[in-house]
């Protein structure tokens, strides 16, 4: 909402902007709402408005499955997958590994910083995708837990 003070003809008015959609202003002047029609057509801003994509889970473990469940439930098999792109440093477990959730999996760097990928799984490490020094993208498979 845009609030303006206008003087005319020696009066003062207060006027409040609330919506302008296409040519017609919905205002209030002096606590009257108003419905005002404009001679000219209002310009389209330059700066283009801004729409987030839908937001999902890095981990799946079916594609036909919800993506998202409670934070202390089990998760079941599926894959751990980059965060972000940077360099395996250290990788913590190996396959037949038993692992749950919230144990150190392994050590991704990214932007000079070391963060640690944990799991979000219970069962057994089926597969590790990496090894210290490769790199990897955003979204790549690091490693398959399984029951």
């Amino acid at each position: 909402m845009k609030k303006y003070k206008l003087k005319i003809n020696d009066n003062t008015y207060n006027v409040d902007i609330l919506d302008i959609e296409d040519n017609v202003a919905d205002i209030i002047v002096n606590g009257v709402t108003y419905q005002v029609e404009l001679e000219k057509k209002i310009q389209q801003t330059k700066t283009p408005k801004l729409i987030r994509s839908v937001v999902s889970p890095s981990t799946e473990s079916e594609t036909a499955t919800v993506k998202t469940s409670s934070p202390l439930s089990p998760k079941g098999a599926g894959y751990i997958k980059s965060p972000l792109p940077g360099t395996i440093v250290n990788v913590m477990v190996s396959v037949g590994d038993k692992v749950k959730i919230g144990d150190r999996l392994l050590t991704l760097e990214a932007m000079k910083m070391e963060n640690n990928i944990n799991s979000d799984k219970v069962g057994k490490v089926l597969a590790v995708k990496v090894r210290p020094r490769d790199a990897v993208l955003e979204g790549d498979i690091l490693i398959e837990i399984g029951d």
